[in-house]
């Protein structure tokens, strides 16, 4: 998700710098970012000044001080982990500008909460934008108990100038999206846990039928099945409805190490894609 929110933020003008703890993260991200400039080049939809202009405004930086000491906004793509997002926002207060705005990727988690390990947290506010970053054309700008209006104004306009359509939801767990999209996903796990049809058959259905451009269980695949686990787990706990306890053959994938396209294999197999 970070190296694809900089690609879309590099092409609508801005200057980015990727972090991450581990160097050769950023590094690869970078790799990333190149292939799929010049694949959209080679496609004829960016020329290739476009894409030169887009992979030089983007930087990458060790030190978390040296990345956002600058910044006007800060985005945060780390794991779905309260504390680990706490910690990170608790560092963020202490070093960027006073009136730049923190925004967090989270997918589930309580924008509430992370914010309140921020210096500021009426500057805190969510970005949820869907992977892949580059093709989604849908963000979510969620408003957290202390988040202000010139913040929300101002992430909604950076949004759109990244060419996305914007959508402001209150701090809610799983927001509009991951709620809605995540009760259809193990709902088809189960049927497929219960044998009602094939995993290509149920997707199939949904795509034919209602007119989905992509099944629920490839979805998941494509968002990672570990990462749908987590959300899950937290909509149970923090929802306690029964739609959202995760299914016994989501567990089980996860612990196989079949995350979806990133491994090869979830619910459909990915190789040669």
């Amino acid at each position: 998700m970070g190296h694809g929110i900089a690609r879309v933020a590099a092409l609508s003008g801005f200057s980015v710098t990727l972090h991450d703890l581990d160097p050769s993260r950023t590094r690869a991200g970078v790799e990333k970012i190149r292939s799929g400039l010049e694949r959209e080049v080679s496609r004829g939809r960016l020329s290739p000044i476009e894409g030169e202009r887009a992979l030089s405004a983007i930087g990458t930086s060790a030190d978390l001080r040296e990345t956002v000491q600058d910044a006007d906004l800060i985005i945060e793509a780390v794991p779905e982990d309260l504390e680990i997002k706490k910690s990170l926002f608790q560092a963020l207060g202490e070093f960027c500008p006073r009136d730049a705005l923190l925004a967090t990727n989270t997918s589930c988690l309580s924008v509430s909460r992370i914010a309140a390990a921020a210096a500021h947290p009426e500057r805190v506010v969510g970005l949820h934008f869907f992977n892949p970053p580059a093709a989604m054309k849908l963000v979510e700008v969620v408003r957290g108990s202390e988040t202000s209006d010139a913040t929300v104004a101002a992430a909604a306009a950076v949004a759109r100038r990244m060419g996305k359509e914007v959508i402001e939801v209150k701090d809610s767990p799983g927001f509009a999206t991951s709620r809605l999209g995540l009760a259809l996903g193990l709902e088809a796990m189960r049927m497929l846990e219960q044998g009602v049809a094939s995993a290509a058959d149920i997707d199939r259905a949904m795509e034919l039928g209602y007119g989905h451009p992509m099944g629920p269980l490839r979805v998941s695949d494509l968002v990672g099945l570990d990462v749908r686990l987590a959300i899950a787990e937290t909509l149970h706990r923090e929802l306690g409805e029964s739609q959202f306890r995760p299914p016994e053959i989501l567990r089980q994938r996860v612990r196989a190490g079949k995350l979806g396209k990133k491994t090869g294999e979830g619910f459909h197999r990915w190789e040669g894609r």
